[in-house]
């Protein structure tokens, strides 16, 4: 049954997307909302795309520029919901591409750590070699 629901899941978002295309953008919001009560009942996980794709809130499926506005602000994007007006915050591409935590976002530069770099062993190593010049 599970192999059933995800094969509908995955028909019924291929039908959103056409129907977002055409003239009935009504009807890909009925396909979303259809597919994810099917996902609920047989217990079984939308893929990353699909979860994208619509709103949790309204399962609006989402057109950029029609149904959702996506914003970069600091690091995260930030997709707003132009029917019900809910806000999706994740993680940017790049700041998740380069493994940063979301606090550094994309000022993450390396440190210089100056005086603090020098070692233990090296700095005993030079105090070792000041003494056998005496």
């Amino acid at each position: 049954m599970v192999r059933i629901a995800r094969d509908r899941v995955s028909e019924l978002f291929a039908l959103a997307e056409r129907e977002s295309r055409g003239h009935h953008p009504d009807l890909a919001d009925r396909y979303v909302n259809l597919a994810r009560r099917i996902g609920m009942r047989y217990n079984v996980r939308l893929l990353r795309e699909y979860r994208e794709s619509y709103c949790r809130a309204c399962s609006t499926y989402w057109v950029e520029g029609r149904t959702v506005r996506t914003r970069i602000r600091s690091g995260r994007r930030v997709r707003t919901c132009l029917r019900c007006g809910r806000q999706r915050r994740t993680l940017s591409i790049r700041t998740r591409a380069a493994g940063a935590s979301p606090a550094e976002g994309f000022r993450a530069t390396p440190r210089d750590e100056g005086a603090l770099s020098i070692s233990i062993e090296e700095d005993s190593a030079v105090v070792d070699e000041e003494t056998e010049d005496e």
